[in-house]
């Protein structure tokens, strides 16, 4: 088989005529994803030739030539020398032609026992698996630099607000500290997850089992490191989606606390109340107004949060009303779930930055807490512990700030 012929051939391809704009609809972006996806593949090939020796598919010299092949494909990725194009359709595609074209034969035996949709899946959960760990770590990268925010300038005391109006006073160490909780609050969250999609796919086939081989699915499971196998293979195809779902419903929490700490910085920060200071290179200016310095960081990673709430909904959408079993719709799940990988990563990496900069100008705090609004709640509940009823002491303290 030539090398052009093998770099054009699809998996389901029986010899009939292919129209050119149809492939390239139903292709879409799937190539460009699918370069992330690479080692994840190859990794589920090798697990699934071992299998495949373990039945009597391939004998031990087809099995270590494939897994041979499967590794220089991996080097030649990390060389950016083994890149996914358009009539490559998908990585899937591209991996077993290369296989097929330099083993022959020997190549051809790799999907046997195997349908793309688990094969697709058990990449994409490997992959899931190492992205939920690096957000995890930088997560707690996160946490730890609000700690460190909360070490240097925890003793300075603030105003706290409700309904954007001076309230009660709280302390940077208040303030620094909730977010923290909440972070290890949506931590938990996230092992769950990390826990529910921790199943191997791999062995279910499209969806129905495979038929006439004894696959060995704990043996699988084990190689690639899963901690169970997904048991029904039904489900392991329904599950698409809502797993997905599940992931960035997690990861829109995460982003959830970074939206309110950015609304509070941007607040704090404004002219008038200055108890944030967002050093001049986290910030950008004006094209027209000279004085400006704008916190656009965080409007963005504000905004980013409504983008993930969209990703989540999409994903959660995509299966709705679909009848069990695999549709082409579920591969529009794929470029959702990676931009909110993305989007969740590179925000989560700049906080950990800005915030390991970010000053409290502690005179700012101090003028703003000669406010006597501020202690009002004080002065009321040391009325009651002189013994005026609680409602009483409110109202002679309501008196002090009744416009006259």
């Amino acid at each position: 088989m030539s090398g052009e012929r093998s770099s054009m051939r699809k998996l389901w391809e029986k010899g009939n005529k292919i129209d050119r704009e149809a492939m390239k609809f139903t292709v879409g972006k799937d190539y460009l994803y699918d370069s992330r996806l690479v080692k994840y593949d190859c990794l589920s090939s090798i697990a699934h030739a071992e299998m495949l020796y373990q039945i009597n598919v391939l004998t031990l010299e087809e099995k270590e030539k494939i897994k041979a092949a499967l590794n220089e494909i991996m080097r030649l990725k990390d060389l950016g020398e083994f890149q996914i194009e358009e009539n490559d359709e998908d990585c899937h595609t591209k991996i077993e032609n290369y296989l097929t074209e330099k083993l022959g034969s020997i190549g051809e035996k790799i999907h046997t026992a195997r349908s793309r949709n688990d094969q697709v899946l058990t990449a994409l959960r490997l992959y899931y698996k190492d992205e939920i760990k690096a957000i995890e770590g930088l997560t707690k990268e996160l946490i730890l630099s609000v700690k460190g925010f909360v070490k240097e300038y925890g003793r300075i005391k603030i105003p706290g607000f409700t309904h954007t109006r001076k309230a009660m006073p709280m302390s940077i160490k208040m303030w620094g500290k909730s977010f923290i909780e909440s972070w290890n609050d949506d931590l938990k969250i996230l092992k769950a997850v990390s826990d529910l999609i921790d199943a191997s796919p791999l062995g279910t086939g499209a969806g129905f089992g495979i038929p006439v081989f004894d696959v060995k699915r704990k043996l699988t499971q084990k190689l690639l490191g899963f901690k169970r196998i997904q048991k029904n293979s039904l489900y392991v195809q329904n599950s698409r989606g809502k797993f997905e779902g599940a992931i960035v419903s997690a990861l829109s929490l995460i982003r959830y606390d970074v939206n309110k700490m950015s609304s509070d910085i941007i607040f704090l920060s404004e002219d008038d109340i200055r108890i944030f200071e967002i050093p001049e290179a986290f910030t950008t200016g004006s094209s027209i107004m000279p004085h400006k310095r704008n916190p656009d960081l965080f409007e963005i990673a504000r905004g980013n949060y409504v983008k993930i709430v969209s990703l989540e909904f999409e994903l959660k959408m995509l299966p709705t009303n679909l009848i069990s079993g695999y549709h082409r719709d579920l591969q529009l799940t794929k470029g959702a779930i990676m931009e909110a990988f993305d989007i969740t990563k590179e925000t989560i990496k700049i906080y950990s930055r800005v915030i390991s900069n970010l000053k409290v100008n502690a005179k700012s705090a101090e003028k703003l807490l000669k406010d006597p609004q501020l202690f009002s709640v004080e002065k009321v509940n040391r009325l009651v512990k002189r013994g005026i009823p609680f409602r009483e002491a409110y109202r002679i303290v309501a008196k002090d700030f009744v416009e006259k």
